[in-house]
């Protein structure tokens, strides 16, 4: 993207950052970006240095950290705290981890259910709808 040089609206930012204008105003409410002060008579101009803030948090988001993760790797950013940071991405590849281990066991117990449905047959009670009674641990 050509330099900016500080000469975008909001509207422009969001449309430059691929997020709605509300998106920016959440995202200043909670310190994750900053608001450009207000010339006498003028609009606030956003530039390159927005953006860039906009695509990191924007990154992170989609590697599953929540907003107040990003909002700690933000304070990190200077490069100096890379250790710090690094103890942050491990505690998410642990969580990550354990969500797949749980959507693993999802997935199985909804593969036996629709498999005991369809070796069912001609009775009046659902397999599914009665394993779901039974409760999960006892599919």
């Amino acid at each position: 993207m050509p330099n900016t040089v500080d000469s975008l609206t909001i509207g422009g930012l969001a449309r430059a950052a691929g997020v709605h204008v509300e998106t920016i105003r959440y995202y200043q409410r909670r310190g994750l970006l900053t608001v450009p002060e207000r010339p006498p008579g003028g609009i606030r101009r956003y530039g390159d240095a927005d953006i860039d803030r906009l695509t990191f948090v924007k990154t992170a988001q989609q590697l599953g950290f929540s907003l107040d993760e990003i909002s700690d790797l933000l304070r990190l950013e200077d490069g100096t705290h890379c250790q710090e940071a690094s103890e942050l991405a491990e505690h998410k590849l642990q969580d990550v981890r354990e969500k797949l281990d749980r959507l693993q066991q999802i997935e199985k117990a909804l593969s036996d259910m629709v498999a005991r449905c369809h070796a069912q047959h001609g009775s009046v009670t659902c397999p599914l709808i009665a394993s779901l009674h039974e409760g999960i641990g006892k599919t």
